[in-house]
């Protein structure tokens, strides 16, 4: 058996992608990429291989262990100091090019609780006239986005320490937030509470003490035209959806490919409609 099947054979325990992620492990170990390795696998494997091994084993997350971490059109330094990027966040993407269909889209974004950057830097991506602000109270957070910034919107995104909108007096076309929403005693999977920062997951008891922080901030903070984001849990959309209603803004609802409440989507209105 070779050490690539081994490692599968093992991962099984722990990984529902268990070939992925060996092969992920074995190009970390040998520094190549992982189609390199698929084109010319090694002859033989370095000892930190089965260290890696080990430590996804041990339940560390993939994206921790080669740090980085695909997203939307992007790819991502990714470290223990931020949320690692998930599929169901591109749901506020997906929500932000149907918004801005047919107009040249965004000309100023925000992004609070930016963390890794990822939904900022994806949107830059996608809008390369527009520049971007990327707010989150982890310096060790704001470190990684950096270097991301510097990689995928040089020069476009202006990141601050800071406590959600705080002191912010500027207006957004396009405001993204992926808050945590997590209640404190929620059951999490593997290596998810072991591993990411509480800070970015956990939101008090009923998870909703973030979204009350920023259900004030975000009507001051939009252009008339303009889009908020913010991301929900699965079973949030009701008591989400009030907080922001009561702000005077227009409140529907985005759903993730699995066809779950994923996202609230806000803006401006006289006239407020509820999903």
């Amino acid at each position: 058996m070779t050490p690539l099947a081994d490692a599968t054979r093992r991962l099984a325990q722990v990984s529902d992608t268990p070939r992925l992620d060996a092969e992920l492990l074995l190009a970390c170990a040998l520094g190549i990429e992982r189609d390199r390795l698929l084109l010319d696998p090694p002859a033989a494997v370095p000892p930190t291989f089965e260290q890696l091994l080990a430590r996804r084993l041990a339940g560390e997350p993939i994206a921790y262990l080669v740090g980085r971490r695909a997203f939307w059109t992007i790819e991502l330094a990714v470290t223990p100091d931020v949320l690692i990027p998930r599929p169901d966040s591109e749901t506020l993407l997906d929500a932000a090019v149907a918004h801005f269909h047919g107009s040249e889209g965004p000309r100023r974004i925000l992004d609070l609780g930016t963390g890794s950057g990822a939904l900022l830097l994806a949107a830059l991506d996608k809008w390369r006239q527009a520049t971007g602000l990327g707010i989150d109270r982890s310096a060790a957070a704001l470190a990684v986005a950096a270097a991301n910034a510097q990689m995928i919107a040089p020069g476009r995104a202006d990141l601050r320490l800071g406590n959600w909108a705080d002191g912010i007096a500027e207006h957004f076309d396009l405001i993204l937030c992926n808050p945590p929403y997590v209640a404190t005693a929620a059951a999490l999977g593997p290596g998810v509470a072991e591993y990411e920062p509480h800070d970015a997951l956990f939101a008090g008891p009923d998870g909703l003490d973030a979204l009350r922080a920023l259900a004030p901030q975000v009507p001051r903070l939009l252009e008339p035209g303009g889009l908020a984001a913010i991301e929900i849990g699965y079973d949030q959309a009701d008591r989400a959806a009030a907080l922001f209603n009561a702000g005077g803004l227009s409140v529907s609802l985005a759903r993730d490919l699995a066809g779950r409440p994923r996202a609230l989507l806000l803006t401006p209105a006289k006239i407020v409609n509820i999903y």
